[in-house]
């Protein structure tokens, strides 16, 4: 099988029915991953916000939909502009057959491989909501979802799939340990502290019940059932390289919330929400390296994530009072640098025998430093521009956040006029409006 980062002899491309089914289930896949995301965000959230982050992501994702479709792809996978952007020869998906595979995928449509990438698009800023869950006004979030859509993914995208100049550099990122989770991960970091801790954020020490712990667990088993599309899917592909993604996929989840359930276990107690943050660490983190590790080395970078991840969310919330409200520059963002640096550690680009031996050294020292600089290039480029971003909201909209009696009424109320829980939720006579109570 033809590694996804080999480039492509479109002379000799054909579609393969097998490989085109297989990337048609991935793709549906990873589309399921928004709503499970909404889910476990909406569980680990307090009831008073939940219609408010299920209706962020749903809304994000058709919108983010159309704009890849419109020109986002051909921002990421045009031909590139001296390395740094797409061209717009497939602006509204022009050229893009279904009966013919293109330069970026083969043995697949070149729609299908357009599609398939709308699901990476559209779920990456979104994985910041919850970073910023409880707080962003609804009119902030749109157009900072927008704005960040299109400086930050766009552009890191191309660099290092749509054959940009970090591509050419030689980094490495199999399914989006640089170009999603490290990007919103530091994003997610940077938007926290811009809008600072919620009400009440150091009597609960950062963790606030969440609402409704059957739910997430119920995203989080959706999700991690989606990544084995995320990852399985990057193939691009049928074939062994599919199944050694898969099984990274599982094993760098498992072996992540073997660690977090043991130091959970050791400070306290088995907390559910300790065991689906691990899982979720661990998928993360081996994202980036599922189809360039093998077996063993999965263990251990599943191992490692648990670990950093673990100890990060403490010592952010816990010592740096970072009021990330799930973890994400934590969970996603630092487990998703921590493997793509181990690309450069245990990679094999050939593909041809990832259940070979024990461990496998094969990237070398310049691999590795390739992997160091194209985290670290991106990691400030994607703070800077978030930074910026966020600054010019801020004076053309105001305050991003709402005042502290709209955000003790929820967002649920005040932004949608709806609740969740009818029978739980209690409104005051002067939240009420003529016309609006149900």
């Amino acid at each position: 099988m033809v590694h996804p980062q080999v480039p492509v002899d479109t002379s000799s491309c054909v579609v393969d029915t097998g490989d085109t089914t297989w990337i048609l289930v991935s793709t549906i896949f990873v589309l399921g991953m928004s709503p499970a995301l909404a889910f476990f965000e909406a569980g680990m959230l307090r009831s008073k916000n939940t219609i408010s982050i299920i209706s962020q992501i749903v809304v994000g994702n058709v919108l983010l939909s159309v704009m890849w479709l419109f020109f986002g792809y051909s921002l990421s996978f045009g031909t590139s502009f001296l390395g740094v952007i797409g061209g717009l020869e497939h602006l509204f998906w022009i050229d893009l057959p279904y009966n013919k595979c293109g330069n970026m995928a083969a043995n697949i449509p070149a729609a299908l491989f357009a599609l398939f990438q709308m699901m990476f698009a559209s779920i990456t800023p979104l994985l910041m909501t919850g970073a910023y869950a409880e707080r962003f006004k609804w009119d902030a979030f749109l157009i900072f979802t927008v704005a960040w859509e299109v400086f930050v993914y766009y552009p890191v995208c191309h660099w290092i799939w749509g054959k940009g100049f970090l591509h050419q550099l030689g980094v490495l990122d199999y399914a989006g340990g640089i170009v999603i989770h490290t990007t919103a991960g530091i994003a997610s970091l940077v938007v926290a502290l811009f809008i600072g801790p919620r009400k009440d954020f150091f009597a609960f020490h950062g963790e606030y019940p969440p609402s409704n712990l059957p739910l997430a667990a119920t995203g989080a088993a959706l999700l991690w059932m989606g990544w084995f599309g995320f990852n399985g899917g990057s193939a691009l592909g049928a074939g062994s390289l599919a199944v050694s993604s898969v099984v990274s996929t599982h094993v760098g989840g498992c072996c992540s919330a073997i660690v977090w359930l043991v130091l959970s276990m050791r400070a306290h107690r088995p907390a559910a929400t300790s065991i689906l943050n691990g899982v979720l660490a661990g998928l993360a983190g081996i994202t980036p390296a599922s189809g360039y590790v093998n077996t063993q080395a999965t263990i251990v970078i599943g191992l490692a994530c648990g670990f950093l991840s673990y100890y990060g969310c403490h010592f952010s919330k816990g010592r740096m009072h970072v009021d990330d409200a799930l973890d994400v520059h934590m969970i996603h963002g630092a487990t998703g640098a921590l493997g793509s640096l181990f690309v450069g550690v245990f990679g094999n680009l050939q593909a041809t025998d990832m259940g070979g031996h024990f461990f496998e050294f094969q990237s070398g020292p310049k691999q590795f430093l390739l992997q160091l600089f194209g985290v670290s290039f991106v990691t400030v480029y994607s703070g800077i521009v978030t930074y910026v971003i966020l600054v010019s909201l801020q004076r053309s909209l105001g305050d991003l956040t709402h005042d502290e009696d709209k955000l003790d009424m929820g967002l649920d109320w005040v932004d949608h006029g709806e609740v969740a829980y009818h029978k739980l939720h209690v409104l005051s006579s002067n939240s009420i409006v003529d016309g609006t109570s149900r």
